[in-house]
């Protein structure tokens, strides 16, 4: 299975997201289709994903897909890689480093 195949997969199963969604009145978390600056850290992450891990495989599976998507996410983006905006820190180092210093908790 190809990525742009799952791609479309992936798309047409969100269209009937969105209709429920729309039937039960609920509004998406997502950014506008061309419009992307609403929610740059997760157009980033799915980028880089897209770049760093799917482009790099075919697939034979969705399941493949879920697990290579899972596997980069938690494998390697939000424990390895460290992030400009997180002063060069993993996700998980920034947010062991919020608790441990944050009056609120």
């Amino acid at each position: 299975m190809t990525v742009s195949l799952v791609t479309e997969t992936i798309e047409l199963a969100s269209q009937a997201v969105r209709q429920a969604l729309d039937r039960h009145r609920l509004v998406v978390p997502f950014s506008k289709k061309s419009y992307p600056w609403d929610n740059v850290v997760n157009e980033a992450s799915f980028k880089y994903m897209k770049k760093e891990k799917l482009n790099r495989q075919i697939f034979q599976t969705l399941e493949e897909v879920e697990l290579a998507c899972f596997e980069y996410s938690e494998g390697f983006y939000n424990s390895k890689r460290s992030h400009d905006f997180n002063d060069m820190l993993t996700p998980y180092k920034k947010e062991n480093h919020f608790f441990h210093t944050s009056s609120l908790f």
